[in-house]
């Protein structure tokens, strides 16, 4: 009984954690700045680069899979965040060019 209920809390911990990163890092690309949109997707890059160095030699072989893998999986945050950077200011630059010609038929 009480893991089930310890369970469900981590889960909720963890869908707080996730939404808020994403509300957190749209916040941050709708910014006028472009670098503090860019902070998150560098944090979770280093943090994929530094599993992918803690892949270890076995039996005097290197594991290029694990190490791919590891690679791979770790940076699929790093592509969901780019991607919400990315449309993000993309829109930004529209509303822009949007402006301007509304300034430019005045």
């Amino acid at each position: 009984m009480a893991f089930a209920s310890t369970t469900i809390v981590l889960a909720v911990v963890l869908l707080v954690f996730v939404v808020g990163g994403i509300f957190l890092e749209i916040f941050l690309a709708r910014q006028q700045a472009r670098w503090p949109g860019l902070v998150l997707p560098g944090l979770t890059f280093l943090y994929a680069l530094a599993m992918a160095l803690n892949v270890t030699v076995v039996d005097g072989k290197f594991p290029w899979g694990p190490l791919l893998g590891t690679l791979v999986l770790g940076n699929i945050p790093t592509v969901i965040l780019l991607a919400i950077y990315f449309a993000c200011r993309d829109k930004r630059k529209r509303n822009s060019e949007i402006d301007k010609m509304n300034l430019n038929d005045l």
